[in-house]
């Protein structure tokens, strides 16, 4: 018979005796991606990738902008991407929502990640005369 898996055989989670010599950068590489983490905000939460979940937010984001709720719509628009990264959808209606807010320096981001995800895409356009609007707005203060 084989080892139990119950609370009478724990599993030992130590390293190996030797491996600080087979693995002389890991430390250092640990190190690093604690540092990194905490310069992004400590966020160190995943989810998983669902379009379909992402889909849905979108639309209630949409229902929120619609309403002129744009503080519950960034939220919904947010968290699609939260599910789906680069979702070029999300994406552009956030930056609209945004320059609603009178959030300018983060919808000219979320724009430019527009074009980075769709630069000829359907609302290419309406990025491009935004982030020439919106770069002249905040130089110009």
């Amino acid at each position: 018979m084989g080892e139990s898996s119950s609370k009478d055989a724990p599993v030992d989670l130590n390293a190996p005796a030797d491996d600080a010599k087979k693995h002389p950068e890991s430390s250092h590489a640990v190190a690093n991606a604690e540092a990194e983490s905490e310069l992004i905000g400590g966020v160190t939460e995943l989810h998983a990738w669902d379009p379909q979940k992402a889909a849905k937010d979108i639309e209630v984001g949409d229902f929120y902008f619609r309403r002129k709720n744009y503080h519950a719509a960034e939220a919904r628009y947010r968290d699609a991407l939260l599910y789906k990264d680069n979702d070029a959808q999300a994406t552009i209606r956030l930056a609209i929502c945004l320059e609603k807010l009178g959030i300018f320096d983060d919808a000219l981001a979320e724009y430019q990640s527009y074009l980075r995800i769709l630069p000829h895409g359907p609302k290419a356009n309406e990025a491009e005369k935004a982030i020439a609007r919106l770069t002249a707005e905040t130089s110009g203060k």
